[in-house]
């Protein structure tokens, strides 16, 4: 009996190869599998079915963990507006673990004796599968062809071509990951420093002018509605989001990063709905927070988003963190306006019950109500003893 191999299938350039050399080559019983995390349509998981059987799979399966990914990751990344180094959603760097996990588990449920993926040796995507794949069923061996071999995208365009797989290969030059919390784009582009991405790499063209006005509404920092249009339904939010914004061109950038492995990588995204989220929840927390509930969220959010990407999901510490940031969600309520314009948006301000702003203890820069000015005199008094007693010392010891 042939040996059971179940293979991370996307559909992709790199998971294609292996599909065919692991069966045609190597001779083992190819079992695909694709872990949806809502990048993919009914239809593009019917074309990539289809690619997995022209390519010589036994069986195929669609594993959708999209609900499981927003629950525990994409909240959480909310609560803590991660954005590393201050620029991506981490789109793939977090969706991968939870497609790691379903095809690891879906691997034992069948049988299988090896699990494969198609990630090169030059990037983050190897460690996050590896180290999951390990942890959960050390048992079951990996198989990396596209590692091992050490294969360029045009020595497996050409060895598919050969062995008679027709497909769109000049699309296959660019390496598209979707999923729910944005899309990347990986190309020749990308490897260059000087380099960005033409206009027609993104799978999203810009189509809108002029501006147009969205509001986003959180409860407890969670989205709930989309222009006042309310639904339990958090992955439609952020599709109907996603839908509206994209026709713009927001959210689209190049990540500059180090990657798991110490070198610098760059990968081109686009990532609408996550960029405008984001950064509307941050500007809703800045009115409804304390000061140092900001500053140890924004801490522990970086922590968190860094653990993220470097496949620590699984460290128990990370489920500590989501406690904290759970907890710090409580007053995060409210709406927040949005202008939006090819390329760019103006986020215009809140409306909240919980706004720190609408007290009656004074107005920044105008009125003082709930201290008088001999107050705000002995306050930076005291305030201000400490620098004093120091520059007092350093005169005396200079003077000496």
């Amino acid at each position: 009996m042939k040996e059971k191999v179940l293979l991370a299938f996307s559909g992709g350039l790199d998971t294609s190869f292996c599909a065919m050399y692991l069966a045609q080559e190597k001779g083992y019983e190819v079992h695909t599998a694709v872990a949806n995390t809502g990048g993919f349509s009914a239809d593009e998981l019917k074309v990539i079915e289809d690619k997995a059987y022209r390519l010589g799979a036994t069986t195929h399966t669609t594993l959708d963990v999209t609900k499981e990914y927003y629950e525990k990751s994409i909240k959480y990344m909310v609560f803590g507006n991660v954005l590393r180094n201050g620029t991506y959603p981490i789109s793939v760097s977090s969706e991968r673990i939870f497609q790691a996990l379903a095809i690891i588990q879906y691997a034992q449920e069948i049988g299988a004796n090896y699990v494969a993926h198609g990630s090169t040796g030059a990037g983050n995507d190897q460690v996050r599968f590896d180290l999951t794949f390990d942890v959960i069923a050390p048992e079951i061996k990996i198989l990396t062809p596209t590692r091992d071999m050490v294969l360029t995208r045009e020595y497996e365009i050409n060895y598919l071509q050969k062995h008679g797989f027709k497909a769109d290969f000049k699309k296959m030059e660019y390496s598209i990951n979707k999923g729910l919390w944005g899309t990347s784009i990986g190309g020749k582009e990308t490897l260059k420093s000087e380099q960005t991405l033409p206009d027609e790499a993104y799978p999203s063209q810009i189509d809108k002018t002029g501006e147009e006005t969205v509001s986003i509404s959180f409860i407890n920092g969670e989205i709930t509605a989309i222009n006042g249009i309310e639904n339990n339904d958090k992955i439609a939010l952020i599709n109907s989001l996603e839908d509206i914004a994209n026709k713009y061109g927001i959210g689209r950038d190049m990540h500059i990063g180090d990657t798991i492995i110490g070198i610098k990588g760059r990968v081109g995204f686009e990532a609408a709905a996550p960029i405008l989220i984001i950064n509307a929840h941050k500007m809703l927390e800045k009115h409804t927070l304390t000061k140092w509930q900001q500053y140890w969220k924004d801490q522990l959010g970086n922590w968190y988003g860094m653990f993220l990407h470097e496949a620590q999901y699984l460290e128990p510490v990370m489920r500590d963190i989501e406690q904290f940031l759970q907890s710090s969600q409580q007053n995060v309520t409210g709406t927040v306006q949005i202008i939006l314009r090819p390329r760019s948006y103006t986020l215009v301000g809140i409306e909240s019950t919980f706004d720190l702003m609408k007290t009656d203890f004074g107005e920044y820069g105008e009125v003082n109500r709930a201290w008088s000015a001999d107050d705000v005199k002995g306050f930076t008094k005291i305030l201000g003893n400490q620098m004093k007693i120091y520059y007092n010392v350093q005169k005396r010891n200079n003077s000496n």
